[in-house]
């Protein structure tokens, strides 16, 4: 892989249906496709067989695409406690896949996604699979909506040029970025100082 080229695999989490898209993005935040599919898990099957199931199917994605950072949608409030533990379970699982095979892991909030991809952090389904589409050039919105999500986490990742190797991701980051970068440590300071 060419140094001026990250590919970020994303993923939104999820039991039934986790999402997981691959994109390759250049400095000059061109985006292509690389590969988008649904890891899904039965509903009746136990816990731990879910968990393996969405853990494989992540596994081999990393083996056959050789990502160089992995993206999670970070796990948000919900209303259905359910729905909170599987996707926090599943979260979990890609998390701890990616630091088995060494990549570097962030997660991202929704509204972080919606804005880096839309320009809107409370933007909808269907803008978010729009501006993939077009984004990527596209002729449709990848169904269902978690493949479109875990392309809008790889697209988010790489643009807000997220990594935990700090000095590959100051080499590879525009001069936008780098400002971006440091304006949101210096809030970041701020923050905890007033704490």
């Amino acid at each position: 892989m060419s140094t001026s080229i990250r590919r970020i695999l994303g993923v939104d989490p999820g039991l039934t249906r986790c999402g997981v898209g691959i994109v390759d993005v250049d400095r000059s935040r061109r985006a292509q496709l690389v590969h988008v599919s649904v890891v899904r898990s039965a509903v009746d099957d136990a816990i731990g067989d879910r968990l393996v199931a969405i853990a494989e199917g992540l596994r081999r994605a990393i083996r056959e695409f050789q990502p160089d950072a992995v993206a999670v949608e970070r796990v948000f409030a919900q209303h259905n406690r359910q729905t909170v533990m599987g996707t926090a379970q599943a979260s979990g699982i890609a998390l701890l896949v990616a630091a088995e095979a060494g990549l570097p892991a962030q997660t991202h909030t929704p509204s972080e996604v919606k804005a880096a991809v839309t320009g809107y952090g409370s933007a909808d389904k269907r803008q978010v699979q729009a501006m993939i589409a077009r984004i990527l050039k596209l002729e449709k919105p990848p169904q269902p909506a978690d493949a479109a999500d875990a392309l809008a986490i790889a697209l988010c990742h790489a643009w807000r040029g997220g990594t935990s190797r700090a000095a590959e991701a100051a080499e590879e980051m525009t001069a936008a970025q780098r400002a971006w970068h440091e304006a949101e440590r210096v809030a970041r300071t701020k923050v905890r100082s007033r704490a």
